[in-house]
């Protein structure tokens, strides 16, 4: 190994991967196997079944007939892809691979930051033009979230990339982090709050510490009786009655409120502070003929007209000259978002 590493080295090659298993060759072996111990139950399960036919496919198997794509393909699609980890089966896979995902994206935002969505094997006067808009939904992001998801936030505005995140409630993400400072570091970012009635004050409070007192006017009646204690005088006894207004300072909205709030209510922070509550329709059934009958005809009757074309890779012009008429295979249908 020595006499290997040695010859290497006076090769002069760079490789990053290269230079990453000889730097693994310089550790002590004793030390290598306390720094690698939780590392290889994980990359046992990311490189194994059918995990690993996802994440890391055979590009020469001529029989595996799977597209293949990458994000930067389906932005200039316009595409729409749709990622289920099962959190609930295995947490370990899940958040592994869903950082990952977050740290490709981190990548991709950068290349088109610097050079757009253009394709450089296109047409040579095609040119980046505006950035575009994407959209990422994390779902129960306190199970992905990790130091992935963080300079997504930070910086990939700068690309287009417009991230929403859900969340039961907070403690839940600064549990997974396990540091609270970048929980709040995570929480800065997020421009825009919308809060449905949660059981968490702290949770609540995150909304409720963002806007400013306001001045509530209090009136108060005070009636008042004075006896006269001179019995020559003709006035028996005094009576007023007045109306004091008094101005004091109280919070525009309390955590209780938001505990308290029915189903289908939110309350949400927009555009630097504007408080606005939200009430938004429950889907009811009665008397809608429209209605599908369950979740299950609503599938099938998207499976029988739902069109794909297992070529759509080799389209390249279609890629900037317009949004084609039907879907790509990863994505659930095309758009202009």
């Amino acid at each position: 190994k020595r006499q290997l590493m040695r010859y290497l080295q006076e090769q002069d090659l760079y490789d990053p991967v290269l230079d990453g298993l000889v730097s693994a060759f310089k550790y002590d072996k004793t030390y290598f196997d306390k720094i690698v111990s939780s590392v290889g139950p994980l990359m046992e399960k990311l490189t194994t079944g059918k995990i690993a036919e996802l994440i890391s496919p055979d590009y020469l198997n001529k029989e595996d007939n799977r597209p293949i794509f990458e994000w930067l393909e389906v932005i200039r699609r316009k595409g729409i892809v749709y990622v289920g980890l099962d959190a609930l089966t295995d947490t370990t896979v899940a958040s592994a691979v869903g950082n990952s995902m977050f740290a490709d994206l981190v990548s991709v935002a950068g290349h088109i930051y610097k050079h757009g969505i253009a394709d450089p094997e296109g047409d040579p006067g095609e040119t980046s033009g505006a950035m575009p808009t994407i959209s990422l939904h994390a779902d129960e992001f306190n199970e992905l979230i990790g130091e992935e998801f963080v300079p997504l936030l930070n910086k990939a505005g700068g690309a287009g990339f417009q991230v929403t995140a859900y969340t039961q409630t907070w403690s839940d993400v600064e549990a997974r982090i396990g540091n609270r400072a970048k929980a709040g570091q995570v929480a800065g970012n997020f421009n825009t709050l919308i809060m449905l009635r949660v059981k968490e004050l702290a949770t609540a409070e995150m909304l409720t510490e963002q806007l400013p007192k306001v001045e509530v006017f209090t009136l108060m009646s005070v009636s008042g009786v004075d006896d006269s204690s001179d019995p020559t005088s003709g006035i028996d006894f005094k009576s007023r009655n007045e109306d004091r207004i008094s101005v004091s300072e109280v919070p525009r909205l309390t955590p209780a409120e938001l505990v308290a709030l029915p189903k289908g209510q939110a309350f949400a922070v927009l555009e630097g502070g504007q408080l606005w509550k939200l009430r938004m329709p429950l889907p009811d059934a009665k008397n809608d003929p429209v209605m599908p009958e369950s979740l299950t005809a609503i599938a099938n009757e998207m499976e029988r007209t739902y069109i794909t074309n297992d070529h759509w890779y080799r389209q390249r012009e279609t890629c900037w000259h317009g949004v084609p008429d039907v879907g790509v295979p990863v994505a659930a249908e095309t758009g202009d978002g």
